[in-house]
């Protein structure tokens, strides 16, 4: 079923309760996998999220399914709220991210995975604000280039650079630790 983001925001605005439970399923679970990715603390993270979508209840008549798709859209308040929790604590480098072992595999197979995620997870925890958030959207996120670009409110080929340039700094610094 071809779910209609446009009429579900239209309804949100209206209140429709419903409409918004639809969404908030929809795209809950990737703007958590975002936000968790940019910040550390999940507790800060779940604040992030959850005024996320406060605004897409309170101000969803901001939303122009000409300009953005509701992804793109929901991930810019996300972006922006995440840089404001940076900005307000003097620093767009977040802590390294503790990591959940594998439920695969054996003892060996996941301490090894588990070291490995780690260590990329802290690695990119160094990457300024936003190659961070250009590779998480695009890699992690599965976001096309121009979406991703439109959160950021850059170019593609400003995105494309961020994106080199924070991979050339996580291959620097993943090779320091072997």
């Amino acid at each position: 079923m071809v779910v209609d983001e446009a009429e579900l925001v239209r309804k949100v605005v209206a209140g429709d309760r419903f409409a918004y439970e639809r969404l908030l399923a929809l795209h809950l679970p990737s703007l958590t996998a975002y936000v968790m990715r940019m910040m550390a603390n999940s507790a800060d993270a779940d604040d992030v999220i959850q005024e996320t979508f406060l605004r897409l209840w309170t101000k969803g008549q901001r939303f122009d399914p000409a300009r953005a798709k509701l992804t793109t859209w929901l991930h810019n308040i996300a972006h922006n709220l995440v840089i404001d929790y940076f900005r307000g604590r003097n620093r767009l480098v977040g802590e390294p991210i503790p990591d959940q072992p594998d439920e695969q595999g054996g003892p060996a197979q996941n301490y090894t995975h588990l070291n490995l995620r780690a260590e990329i997870s802290n690695a990119m925890m160094v990457l300024p604000e936003r190659q961070r958030s250009a590779i998480i959207m695009c890699y992690y996120q599965g976001m096309s280039n121009r979406d991703a670009a439109a959160v950021l409110d850059v170019t593609t080929d400003a995105l494309e650079s961020l994106m080199a340039r924070g991979r050339r700094r996580l291959r620097s610094l993943l090779a320091e630790k072997t």
